[in-house]
């Protein structure tokens, strides 16, 4: 991976939504919603407290997890769209 996130950042590639609905209706692209849940690419070491005391981060690569639907910012790396976003903007890791 050529970007390496800093402090409390993650880089998550977003997952592949379903292309039919439960009833079976194919969902053409333009309808569909970006998903908003992703898989933990990268991580940077944690947020400092004021003490200068680092606070390890709660995910680390390989997590699969669930974020806003509107959290973080896209980048383009290696010619993969990924999201950049804090760790804070993520709800939960996904088991």
């Amino acid at each position: 991976m050529a970007l390496k996130p800093l402090h409390d950042r993650v880089l998550v590639r977003r997952t592949e939504s379903d292309e039919k609905t439960a009833g079976g209706l194919i969902i053409p692209d333009s309808a569909k919603e970006k998903p908003a849940e992703g898989e933990v690419i990268a991580c940077g070491e944690g947020a400092r407290k004021d003490s200068g005391e680092l606070i390890e981060m709660a995910v680390k690569p390989g997590d699969k997890v669930l974020f806003g639907k509107w959290g973080g910012t896209e980048v383009t790396v290696d010619g993969e769209e990924l999201l950049m976003m804090k760790e804070s903007d993520i709800m939960g890791i996904l088991s």
